[in-house]
């Protein structure tokens, strides 16, 4: 419970002592904070004098902390104040580290390419046909979409020297190469976006073939809501796979297909609307 004696409150300790967590300033004496405000000296010298003492207090405990070390309730608002006065003379520099990331982001021009080509920062880094190796280093890096992939490699150093298909990614991108695009991510040449017969042909390739076809159907979610009532209207399969301009791709694209159709119950549609379409694919 807050002293009624006291400018500050319980909340506002909350408040400040929660901001304060991600200062620069935690570890810094509170006598040193104290004169860089040009104001009152904090009563209690000491290297463990400093936020990162308090902080973690609730105010009751904080108060008696101070008692512990001799110091009135009242001492709390000067502590509230120091803390308050010390972050606004912080923030201004967060915030020109704020601006600076921003300005980055601004300046990305591989996050512009990406815009250009309508491809979705949000697109999954795992749903690629990028190498095992590539995968995994983005994992360690912590890089799960192509617009994390990108900020991290605009901001790798020169001297920084990386190879394969997280190279190929990077020139393809940095040069909008639609062939290399085509070959890591499920892009059409020619074309604008991500699509999903493309993600079902590379998806064909992977380790786990269903697993990634099932990511990318979920991924691709509304074009194979579509597709599936196109079907049901008495569309092809083979009308729908045709933008590959690839026999084998379509293929390939097909057997990603059909389980995923038939569990979604639309297996059950008209001769000519699928299995004559599939037929056709497969040479039967």
């Amino acid at each position: 419970m807050s002293d009624p004696a006291n400018k500050y409150s319980a909340k506002d300790w909350d408040e400040i002592r929660s901001a304060f967590a991600a200062s620069i300033m935690v570890n810094t004496p509170l006598s040193s904070l104290a004169q860089n405000l040009d104001g009152p000296d904090w009563p209690v010298r000491g290297k463990e004098e400093t936020p990162a003492a308090y902080i973690d207090l609730s105010y009751d405990e904080m108060i008696a902390m101070l008692a512990m070390k001799g110091m009135a309730a009242t001492r709390a608002d000067f502590l509230v104040a120091l803390l308050k006065e010390t972050l606004a003379f912080d923030n201004p520099f967060g915030e020109m580290v704020a601006q600076s990331e921003a300005s980055a982001l601004k300046d990305n021009q591989l996050l512009k390419n990406l815009a250009k080509l309508e491809i979705p920062e949000t697109f999954p880094i795992g749903l690629t046909a990028l190498s095992a190796d590539t995968i995994e280093f983005c994992k360690l890096e912590h890089l799960q979409t192509l617009g994390e992939f990108c900020i991290f490699a605009q901001g790798m150093s020169q001297n920084v020297i990386v190879g394969g298909d997280f190279r190929k990614l990077l020139n393809a991108l940095s040069h909008i190469d639609e062939a290399s695009l085509a070959e890591t991510l499920p892009f059409r040449m020619g074309a604008r976006g991500l699509h999903l017969p493309e993600a079902l042909v590379q998806a064909s390739k992977a380790t786990a073939p269903l697993k990634r076809a099932t990511q990318a159907v979920e991924w691709f979610s509304a074009e194979f809501e579509q597709f599936k009532m196109d079907l049901k209207a008495g569309g092809r399969m083979e009308r729908y796979l045709s933008v590959l301009a690839n026999p084998a791709a379509e293929k390939r694209a097909a057997e990603m297909l059909a389980p995923l159709l038939k569990s979604d119950g639309v297996a059950g549609v008209k001769k000519a609307g699928f299995f004559g379409s599939l037929g056709r694919i497969f040479g039967k």
